[in-house]
């Protein structure tokens, strides 16, 4: 099943059937050398460990739960880490970022949204900070299974906890944390969150706009 790969295993790119990213853990202890991407946006997630880095020539601090946005050609570095892990995803091919170069923010401070069956999530790289391309958010996930539905967007996701499943087309693959999943544009599916607890994902589509957005398998519009 090319749409899900379990931890361990290599994660989206082109080599994969998904041209619209590229995702990838970074894993740094200590400082790195600064490099900036000529033909992709970036966009950073924190899931582990900490540090400070610097991006566009501002130095942020980073926990679990912070992000980022990077435009094409914007330089960045970590100039020290302990254990830090990071979910990176490259977004080739971006629109122009009309003179920004980045922004930061941490999960605790993004805006909320709701989305069907319960479900809720918090925004982090958007239009509105920058990134004209692609969303990024984590999303919140009680337990229970969503009705079949489809996207308009192209989607990477990761897991961040819980443990459920991915259904598609009748077939099931396992949800926990570290799976990566890649939605192309109208595919049906549905996420099952088996408990006990909420499952947390992070995801990043485009082209850019609401998590919310779902259409049932006939066309029409979900609800929430």
């Amino acid at each position: 099943m090319r749409w899900c790969a379990q931890p361990g295993e290599p994660l989206f790119g082109s080599g994969r059937g998904c041209d619209d990213f590229e995702q990838r853990l970074l894993d740094f202890d200590g400082a790195s050398a600064a490099h900036a991407t000529d033909d992709a946006d970036e966009v950073l997630y924190v899931l582990s460990g900490s540090g400070t880095a610097s991006i566009g020539g501002a130095d942020v601090a980073l926990e679990p739960g912070s992000a980022a946005w990077i435009a094409r050609g914007t330089p960045w570095n970590v100039a020290d880490a302990e254990g830090l892990r990071v979910l990176s995803v490259l977004i080739p091919r971006p629109e122009p970022a009309n003179g920004l170069t980045h922004a930061f923010v941490a999960a605790d401070d993004a805006e909320e949204g709701d989305a069907t069956a319960g479900r809720h999530f918090r925004l982090l790289a958007t239009p509105e900070r920058g990134c004209a391309t692609a969303t990024q958010f984590v999303g919140y996930i009680p337990v229970g299974r969503a009705p079949d539905h489809y996207h308009r967007y192209d989607e990477v996701v990761y897991v961040l906890q819980g443990d459920g499943a991915l259904h598609v087309d009748g077939e099931s693959a396992p949800l926990r944390a570290g799976t990566a999943v890649h939605l192309p544009a109208g595919l049906v599916h549905c996420l099952e969150n088996t408990g006990p607890g909420e499952m947390h994902v992070l995801g990043v589509f485009r082209p850019a706009g609401s998590p919310a957005e779902a259409y049932y398998p006939d066309g029409t519009r979900a609800q929430y």
